[in-house]
């Protein structure tokens, strides 16, 4: 049977595939819709099971948030292309609705049913493969919220609301204006997008860290041929020194340099009316600790040709 351009244009706008795709699908199944929907979606997964191989280190970083919470979520790509497509960033917006639901919980938000699907997230990604053309992956999220006080966010790098390279959560626990507590929450999540600390209190940072910090600062002590007992003070003030440099709430701010970020929140318990306590941070930048893939640009070129 003939296939018309009409049903081309309906499955194509149906599936996202492609119009020779499309042909080829209604053609193996004489021309019937339905059948050829599930043609291109066995299609599309064995496109993903191909492209599952390949490095996915692109993407968005997606916010959602209510009431005192907020999640950051990361879903890949394999290049930065994607990430101006209007069906990827619906997917990563719907990814973190999801995330917002479930807690920020990797494992239960790939489980859980992908908006208006009766899919779950993991699949719908994985029939994404086929439609959008790369390897795409749902890597992590996380969530923070508060009883009281409030959680506020930020994007860096933002190719639309919500979405961006880098995303930062604080959370500022308070019994005084939410609104108030929100502005220098706000602030504080531009300060660590910039600076990226380590730990929110001396305390919180991880020990091999700190004693490794420790060992290098008394060796070069050591060269100065003073006393240990003045070897130790000058390491306890290098570490202090290493703290601010590391520490969230012991870095000068950012947007007020002469303060430390602790400092700049007990200021704006004045506009709070109200104690307040900086009780969290997240921050989540794209393709970070994923090892890249080094391309051959000439033998990919000449792999192309061949085809």
């Amino acid at each position: 049977m003939s296939i018309s351009a009409a049903q081309v244009k309906e499955l194509r706008e149906l599936t996202g595939a492609g119009m020779m795709d499309c042909k080829a699908a209604l053609a193996e199944t004489n021309g019937d819709m339905e059948a050829a929907v599930d043609w291109l979606r066995k299609k599309g997964i064995s496109k993903a099971d191909k492209k599952a191989g390949r490095t996915a280190a692109e993407g968005l970083i997606g916010i959602d948030s209510g009431l005192r919470e907020a999640v950051l979520v990361e879903v890949n790509s394999e290049t930065d292309f994607v990430a101006r497509n209007d069906a990827f960033q619906d997917i990563v917006r719907s990814v973190a609705k999801v995330a917002l639901a479930f807690g920020g919980d990797a494992e239960k938000v790939a489980a859980a049913n992908y908006p208006g699907s009766d899919k779950s997230v993991a699949e719908t990604i994985k029939d994404a493969v086929g439609t959008i053309g790369e390897n795409l992956h749902f890597r992590r999220s996380a969530k923070l919220s508060v009883g009281q006080g409030a959680v506020a966010t930020y994007i860096h790098n933002a190719v639309a609301d919500n979405l961006g390279k880098l995303g930062v959560l604080v959370a500022v626990e308070t019994s005084g204006k939410a609104e108030a507590a929100h502005a220098i929450a706000r602030q504080i999540a531009m300060h660590v997008a910039a600076t990226n600390p380590l730990a929110l209190t001396p305390e919180e940072l991880d020990p091999a860290v700190v004693e490794r910090e420790r060992s290098i600062f008394a060796e070069q002590a050591r060269q100065s041929g003073k006393p240990e007992a003045i070897i130790e003070k000058m390491v306890e003030g290098r570490l202090r020194k290493f703290y601010e440099e590391v520490v969230l709430l012991k870095q000068s701010f950012v947007l007020n340099p002469d303060v430390t970020v602790e400092k700049a929140l007990k200021d704006a318990e004045k506009e709070i009316g109200a104690p307040a306590k900086l009780t969290a941070f997240l921050r989540f930048a794209l393709g970070e600790g994923i090892e890249k893939e080094k391309s051959d640009f000439a033998a990919e070129v000449a792999a192309a040709v061949k085809k």
